[in-house]
């Protein structure tokens, strides 16, 4: 590969259980050190069909591996919230005017008493966002598009990379074909 610094930096690897269930996903370097050490192996790899060398081996860039071993993962009730998990919960768009979303706001503000739930953060531009500022949705007379809900379903975390998924990941996370 002859500029593989981009590669190595951004791209992601989907992680599989042994019995195909999404675990996460990985950064490429992490992927491949699994797969060298024999903990897991490549289900399927680079679409261009990319190979990284090695001084003695050869291997696919891969997209999605798999554990050898089990590895049992304790349940959470809860998905921690993030700024990825919110941008894609609401899809990159202001709650406010529909258009693209940059930063989070606080429906009812912090200094206000607002808590950093999902119930009340939501994606929004930078315009509506320094209008706003620490008034409450009342006070301006605006409206929410959506109310914002935690989200929910089992590979709801695997879903908030989706922008930098491939597209082979989508058999193993349940998510419609685009």
């Amino acid at each position: 590969m002859p500029n593989g610094a981009p590669l190595w930096g951004r791209r992601r690897v989907l992680l599989l259980n042994a019995t195909f269930e999404p675990l996460t996903a990985l950064p490429l370097r992490r992927a491949v050190v699994l797969v060298l050490c024999g903990k897991a192996e490549v289900v399927h790899g680079d679409p261009a069909g990319s190979l990284l060398h090695a001084a003695t081996v050869s291997l696919p860039v891969p997209s999605v591996i798999r554990l050898s071993t089990y590895v049992r993962v304790p349940y959470r009730a809860k998905v921690p919230l993030t700024r990825a998990g919110l941008m894609h919960r609401d899809r990159y768009r202001c709650a406010y005017c529909g258009g693209r979303a940059e930063t989070i706001d606080h429906v009812q503000p912090r200094s206000r008493g607002g808590p950093h739930t999902w119930q009340n953060c939501v994606a929004c531009c930078a315009r509506c966002n320094h209008k706003k500022a620490d008034h409450t949705l009342a006070e301006l007379g605006w409206r929410l598009r959506v109310v914002p809900r935690a989200p929910h379903g089992p590979h709801w975390r695997l879903l908030a990379h989706s922008t930098e998924a491939d597209p082979l990941w989508r058999p193993y996370l349940g998510a419609p074909a685009a």
